[in-house]
């Protein structure tokens, strides 16, 4: 392999590759469009110059109302993001991986998928979720928080960690208010994002027809934008986030909807939520099918 020394062995003789390990790092940005902000960067276990695809997943309502430095730890601390990082790792997955909201069906197919290819990681970038997405429709108070995504997190991110550089390989992703923070960011700036996608999306049925007709104007200046809404059967949302998959469907847009068990609340963050959002991204932003 080309004309340099071969690599020193190690104590027991063999050749084993150097990882560098996985990171947790903190990013503050004193001053944004939309005020202070804190970005938590989880950073894979990897071998030196390999990269990954990107995530950027927006947390909900409630750690919103912690402020930035504490909100910003929403997915890590309070969603359990690092259980299911360990898990997919570590499969098969069981029953309790999702706090019991799986059916024997799905829970069957996610492990078959994970034995014909398993999971290989992303470079996750966490930001605070501030409020500032009320009223009739979430695009109108949305374009500064996609400035601040676009303009400064993703450089920034590119710049000091392994993500990929590609538009392809990035993903938007988030819960309740999160998941129409995404949704809203992501149809404002389709060409920064592979994957748009939304957790329990906190979203009207009136809001329907007017995303349909972004996300197909967004389609025709990104024809590789695969969109995904995943709900649950005793979501608030579901109904809308349901409406909006099928207006998305008569606009000629493709769309990955899920409708798994579970309520609107922690339990099924800490479990479907991150299990499927993780599984769903670490393949689509790969240029793969989910499942």
């Amino acid at each position: 392999m080309g004309g340099g020394s071969p690599r020193a062995p190690d104590r027991d003789g063999a050749n084993a590759e150097r990882r560098l390990p996985a990171e947790e790092r903190t990013f503050v940005f004193e001053d944004t469009p939309v005020g202070r902000m804190v970005v938590v960067v989880l950073v894979p276990e990897r071998a030196p110059g390999e990269r990954f695809p990107l995530l950027i997943p927006f947390h909900g309502l409630g750690e919103a109302k912690k402020g930035p430095d504490r909100g910003a730890r929403a997915w890590v601390e309070d969603y359990a993001l690092g259980r299911a990082l360990r898990r997919l790792a570590a499969p098969p997955l069981t029953a309790s991986d999702f706090e019991s909201f799986v059916t024997p069906e799905r829970l069957a197919r996610l492990n078959e998928s994970l034995r014909e290819r398993p999971y290989r990681g992303l470079v996750i970038a966490c930001p605070y979720t501030p409020d500032m997405l009320r009223g009739e429709e979430p695009f109108t108070p949305a374009p500064p928080l996609a400035r601040f995504v676009v303009e400064t997190l993703l450089p920034r991110l590119r710049r000091e960690t392994p993500a990929l550089s590609a538009a392809s390989a990035t993903g938007i992703d988030g819960v309740s208010l999160g998941g129409r923070a995404a949704i809203a960011i992501g149809l404002l700036e389709p060409t920064a994002f592979g994957a748009i996608a939304g957790i329990q999306a906190a979203l009207d049925r009136k809001n329907a027809r007017d995303v349909a007709e972004r996300a197909k104007r967004a389609r025709e200046r990104n024809s590789g934008l695969v969109f995904r809404l995943l709900t649950s059967d005793d979501d608030f949302f579901r109904r809308a986030n349901v409406a909006i998959a099928r207006a998305l469907e008569r606009a000629g847009v493709p769309v990955f909807l899920d409708v798994v068990p579970g309520p609107h609340d922690y339990a099924f963050n800490r479990g479907p939520g991150a299990l499927e959002m993780l599984l769903f991204h670490d393949r689509v932003l790969r240029g793969e099918p989910p499942l």
